[in-house]
């Protein structure tokens, strides 16, 4: 009953996120990596998204409906990609970006450590070093927004 319930508040929300929900975007942002990542297969692994849950718990240790709400993001986004082609990854890539110059502190909720957990994931050699190429954009993009050195 309970993910009953959280469905039907997710399905509600999912109308009005950026009304109802605390700091939407930034949780929306952290949602736009993870596909990132994820999308680079073609087939993604049920696995990617038991390490989005992994992760969303780490990031909202004390509130489950945000790390649902993570998980529930990142599968949304996902499948816009590879299943609807209604979205695609250079569009998702131009949208990380432009929120990282609107936002600057959200290069700081780039985790390298995190996403390079993504790796273990790979299909085959082809995407892996496209994972490793996302990997490399991002921490190229974080450095930048921060002023960080090499």
């Amino acid at each position: 009953m309970k993910k009953f319930g959280f469905r039907l508040k997710h399905k509600f929300f999912n109308m009005f996120r950026e009304i109802f929900i605390h700091h939407y975007n930034s949780l929306d942002f952290r949602a736009k990596i993870l596909a990132l990542m994820i999308t680079a297969n073609e087939k993604p692994k049920v696995e990617n998204f038991i390490l989005v849950r992994e992760l969303a718990d780490k990031i909202y240790k004390n509130d489950e409906d945000r790390a649902s709400l993570l998980l529930l993001s990142t599968k949304e986004l996902v499948d816009k990609i590879i299943v609807k082609h209604t979205y695609s990854r250079d569009k998702l890539v131009d949208s990380i970006v432009n929120n990282v110059k609107l936002v600057p502190r959200y290069a700081k909720k780039i985790d390298i450590d995190d996403l390079s957990r993504f790796l273990d994931f790979a299909e085959d050699d082809d995407t892996l070093a496209f994972q490793k190429n996302i990997l490399e954009f991002l921490q190229k993009l974080k450095k930048e927004t921060l002023g960080e050195k090499a």
